[in-house]
């Protein structure tokens, strides 16, 4: 005698096997396509480099270098660098900077604008340089050798890779509050 199984018919193993493999695939063509139009979406930051041998025209002069990047349009920064005074600095934010004194500095705020002077006789008087995709605004602290973890200086800085103050002769791409301004070699992408 031959007994029948009434139990519910079983899928093919092979059947399971290809949905599951469509639907992973679909899951990942998801993700990959959301994720896309989230970069897509978030604008890019800027990396740069600079290295501004003479800053000077107003109170004393500095060597000053930095890298890092920014975003000009969510104000997110990571910047940092080493100064070095090269005449003692007598007035503003720097002053004090000894000739010779130096050490490092880092970025602790992204500014929409800062005004500024090049010189004390800047023939156009202050200006205003704004934030962009090509030109860095931000605070920064100043760490001289020998002062720990305690800021000696906080200074408004301009990084730019254009001219910021055509009224000038030469080129003026970069910028520190106090001291002036200066020609440096300025790589942003």
């Amino acid at each position: 005698m031959m007994l029948l199984n009434k139990s519910k018919p079983q899928r093919p193993v092979h059947s399971m096997k290809a949905w599951h493999a469509v639907s992973a695939l679909g899951i990942a063509a998801t993700a990959v396509l959301l994720g896309s139009s989230v970069a897509l979406a978030a604008p890019a930051s800027t990396n740069f480099d600079f290295h501004a041998p003479n800053v000077t025209g107003g109170s004393g002069s500095l060597a000053f270098n930095g890298a890092g990047n920014f975003n000009a349009t969510s104000g997110v920064l990571d910047v940092h660098g080493h100064f070095k005074c090269t005449s003692t600095v007598s007035s503003g934010p720097l002053g004090g900077c000894m000739s010779n004194q130096g050490g490092q500095w880092v970025s602790t705020l992204a500014l929409r604008s800062t005004p500024f002077k090049c010189t004390a006789t800047d023939p156009a008087g202050v200006k205003t340089a704004t934030i962009a995709d090509d030109t860095a605004v931000l605070q920064a602290h100043f760490f001289r050798a020998g002062d720990g973890n305690t800021a000696s200086f906080t200074a408004n800085v301009i990084v730019s890779q254009h001219d910021i103050a055509p009224d000038i002769a030469g080129v003026q791409n970069v910028w520190v509050q106090g001291v002036g301004c200066a020609t440096a070699s300025v790589h942003m992408h």
